[in-house]
């Protein structure tokens, strides 16, 4: 779940909107309302990377040790700049402003890059306690100084940091993220990865914490883990429990990895996106690894994909209507001005705005907000707060995978790469799943949790689908010319054994562990 903005990032919509194949009536008063957001994108505590400024050559990666010492003076980075400080356009926001907003992702391939987000779980070496706030603070203070990243702050509370086109960022129960660049290839998306990780662990190992790549908090209580002192948090806090039984364990006690990818057209987002939600079940079952709660086996594979079905069904999901033949950017705003808002951020403050609709907030009936209106911002802002199973901002992201070791976080990327970046892969998929029906659809988002890859469907396994799906990410990948392949080892092997992530934690859980959980802190340490 992911809330962090890459500053300054907005400066080359109206090139981008020109560049898209649809849409592009609306162009000259997009940008215009663009300008008024500008400004106050410095960081909206929200994640929003608006890539088309970025041009990365092959090769040309600069993430190395981490140790490369910036000539720019280090600053910090406020973390949502009151609108107030924005120009505010004279003109209310209307619908076709928000469908111009997502079109304007469109980007021709060749610009297309590769973003991978990932969280992890902080812990006190001795006690395998979750990292206290002040720790987590020690942390993140170090690392500015050392490796030279900008501090992101609220209030007088450092919560995170950022460093050209990455950032990093705190979950609400101290899940510690790097939100990646975008970037071209996959053997730079894993050199990003080691260099986060060599810049985290060098501190952290000093002060006697470790990490743990694991989708599910595998020992502590909810009540056990600390919120952090983030204004949004604790509206979501406050909410969660309105709309769903699991949500505070979603917020408090899940570690996912996610990347986000690009598109060239309307057409060729809504291939993506069936693509995607289609698939995002194998994709649950291949990186499957959260198998325990509170020290022992929960019955899941996945029990962060678990969490989801009853968090808050009015923003998650597998979203049948994208397979509609109406869908497109229109519905997807559509769908988006009706999912319940958490707030609005002015003069400083977050506004308590749960369960509005954003849909009154353009029309100026916003009841936390009487008579104002939104911004670029506000909507960029509520975008990031939908939690489908692929989500839609100015690019698509795939977000139904577990935390997991390094290997995974490079391989979650060439998979979805492989499939969604290769034309020839791409239509293979949704051959293969043009037939499949939502109720199919569905019921594969409900096993896979539990029976992982030897989820019956049809006339035999998930595992059978899920090896063809790997071939075809494996002949993605070769196709783009950029020796990947070797990225896909560790799914290829669960697809050729059919044991998951979890099922292998399982297994020594009740045979080399001894019944304890306590040894999975050693074997998924980074």
């Amino acid at each position: 779940m992911t809330l962090m903005s890459h500053p300054g990032s907005s400066h080359n919509i109206h090139s981008e909107v020109i560049q898209c194949k649809t849409r592009c009536n609306e162009v000259n008063r997009f940008s215009k309302t663009v300008v008024s957001a500008q400004r106050n994108e410095t960081s909206l505590g929200l994640r929003s990377p608006l890539w088309s400024s970025l041009k990365v050559k092959p090769g040309s990666s600069s993430f190395g040790t981490g140790v490369r010492r910036r000539q720019e003076r280090q600053v910090t980075v406020a973390a949502s700049p009151p609108t107030e400080d924005a120009v505010i356009s004279t003109e209310p926001l209307t619908k076709e402003d928000l469908v111009a907003y997502l079109s304007s992702g469109c980007k021709p391939k060749e610009n297309w890059r590769i973003g991978t987000e990932h969280e992890k779980f902080g812990f006190e070496i001795g006690s395998l306690s979750p990292m206290r706030y002040e720790q987590i603070a020690e942390l993140l203070n170090i690392i500015s100084e050392r490796f030279h990243w900008d501090k992101i702050m609220e209030g007088e509370n450092i919560i995170g940091l950022k460093q050209d086109k990455q950032s990093i960022s705190l979950e609400p129960g101290g899940q510690f993220e790097l939100s990646g660049a975008p970037l071209e290839t996959l053997h730079q998306t894993c050199a990003e990865v080691n260099s986060h990780l060599y810049q985290v662990k060098a501190v952290a190992e000093e002060m006697g914490i470790g990490f743990l790549g694991i989708g599910f908090q595998p020992t502590r209580r909810r009540e056990d883990i600390p919120i952090m002192p983030k204004g949004r948090y604790v509206i979501m806090k406050n909410y969660m429990p309105k709309v769903g039984s699991l949500g505070l364990d979603m917020m408090f006690r899940t570690c996912t990895v996610q990347v986000n990818l690009d598109f060239d057209s309307e057409a060729d987002m809504i291939r993506k996106f069936r693509a995607g939600l289609a698939l995002q079940p194998i994709a649950t079952a291949l990186f499957a690894n959260s198998p325990f709660t509170e020290g022992k086996p929960n019955g899941y594979l996945s029990m962060r994909s678990q969490i989801w079905t009853d968090t808050d069904n009015n923003r998650a999901g597998m979203l049948p209507f994208v397979f509609n033949d109406s869908f497109g950017f229109e519905q997807y705003v559509e769908y988006a001005l009706d999912v319940p808002m958490y707030f609005v951020y002015r003069q400083k403050k977050y506004i308590d705005c749960a369960g509005m609709s954003f849909r009154d907030f353009l029309a100026g009936k916003l009841s936390c907000l009487p008579g104002e209106y939104p911004t670029l911002n506000d909507w960029e802002n509520h975008l990031t707060t939908i939690f489908p199973e692929v989500r839609l901002k100015r690019y698509l992201e795939m977000r139904g995978a577990d935390g997991g070791p390094w290997r995974r976080l490079c391989a979650l990327p060439a998979f979805w790469v492989g499939i969604l970046y290769d034309e020839v892969s791409l239509q293979n998929v949704l051959d293969m799943t043009a037939d499949w029906t939502p109720e199919e659809r569905q019921m594969l988002r409900n096993k896979v949790p539990k029976s992982g890859l030897k989820t019956p469907f049809r006339d035999g396994l998930l595992k059978h689908v899920a090896q063809e799906v790997v071939q075809f990410a494996k002949d993605g990948l070769e196709r783009r010319g950029y020796k990947e392949t070797g990225f896909l080892n560790e799914v290829t092997e669960v697809v050729n054994t059919g044991i998951t992530p979890a099922e292998k934690l399982l297994a020594l859980y009740h045979e080399k562990w001894g019944q304890s959980v306590d040894p999975v802190f050693d074997e998924l340490l980074y």
